[in-house]
């Protein structure tokens, strides 16, 4: 979908429409969940600070986020989906992959049905969308992206090898801006560049990554489109007013955000292994620990016990503008288990 929250916004509310708005928070710790295409042309984008964003647009509008809307939305766009195909992989609330090698209606021809079901989720949800199609998932996602906002980027497999060499590589899904970053310090700018690197050199450098980076770079994703996505992990975050100086203070927001994380386990019927504090100080640099402990657990006690641990086990000596708490190696559980117990250091 294109500028998904904004959008359904701009939709429903006529005055925000054409103008610059960005759904998030406008304090002055909030952030930009997404912005309007008015907004990007300002350079806003997602996860920007809005005091940032509100610099480089001073006419910016900011909206609460309203998660109902979106789901509503949503619901309606993978019906569409489904009407076509029964092999539907949801990504995100507002993007999936869709496999119409078969489909259920409809002509014989990808383009063609990415046509068709732009068409009815503009008529049923007043949204333009945006489809990439092609042989694989890795150039499918990526050509989704080229034509925005109301894209249909076509990648057939004759035009693969030529679509792959002229790409940034900030264009690969998967390479962020730090993996970008490193990929351009090795001299490494385009699809082109990257396959002329041989696997080992890119193992070395990207560790595991680099057998993918070494796949793609040539056109080559077998994976098959899931309809049950095993869920890897899930977290909670927040961002707070004024920076936490101290490690009560920091205690006590742990203990809510492990609250958060504990009843969207419920919700799920999920328990954990593996947690991670997420820390990022004042200055923006981030902070990462995690513990793996011998069973799973899923209650907020139990969650914030290994969170301060880790928090404790190393206590941050500057201030603190955000605390997140992370839980992977999920399992499904009909029941919680028995609560483990910690000692926090130097506890008796």
């Amino acid at each position: 979908m294109d500028a998904f929250y904004a959008s359904v916004e701009q939709r429903d509310e006529p005055a925000l429409r054409g103008k610059p708005i960005a759904v998030g928070g406008s304090g002055r710790r909030g952030v930009v969940m997404t912005a309007s295409y008015e907004a990007r042309r300002f350079g806003v984008h997602s996860a920007m600070p809005s005091a940032r964003a509100r610099r480089l647009c001073p006419d910016l509008l900011f909206v609460r986020p309203r998660f109902e809307a979106y789901k509503e939305a949503s619901k309606v766009m993978r019906g569409v989906f489904k009407e076509y195909t029964s092999l539907v992989e949801p990504l995100s609330l507002d993007e999936a992959f869709l496999d119409v090698t078969s489909p259920l209606k409809g002509p014989p021809s990808a383009t063609l049905i990415a046509r068709q079901i732009k068409t009815a989720i503009l008529e049923r949800t007043g949204l333009t969308s945006s489809a990439g199609v092609a042989s694989n998932k890795f150039l499918a996602k990526v050509a989704s992206g080229m034509n925005k906002p109301d894209g249909l980027t076509v990648v057939t497999p004759g035009e693969a090898e030529a679509f792959i060499a002229a790409l940034p590589i900030e264009k690969f899904f998967g390479v962020g801006p730090a993996t970008a970053k490193r990929f351009k310090a090795l001299g490494i700018r385009t699809g082109e560049d990257l396959r002329e690197r041989s696997r080992p050199e890119l193992v070395q450098h990207f560790g595991k990554a680099g057998h993918w980076y070494y796949r793609i770079s040539r056109g080559i994703d077998d994976r098959p489109v899931s309809t049950s996505r095993e869920r890897k992990s899930l977290s909670a975050e927040r961002t707070f007013s004024d920076d936490l100086a101290t490690l009560h203070d920091m205690d006590e927001k742990l203990s809510e955000i492990a609250e958060e994380v504990a009843r969207r386990m419920a919700k799920c019927k999920l328990t954990g292994r593996t947690v991670t504090v997420k820390i990022k100080y004042h200055d923006f640099v981030i902070a990462t620990r995690s513990r793996t402990v011998p069973s799973g657990i899923s209650s907020t006690e139990d969650i914030t016990a290994v969170a301060r641990m880790l928090l404790h086990g190393e206590p941050p000596k500057r201030p603190v503008r955000l605390l997140g708490i992370g839980i992977a190696k999920l399992r499904e559980t009909d029941s919680v288990g028995a609560q483990l117990v910690f000692d926090l250091p130097g506890e008796k």
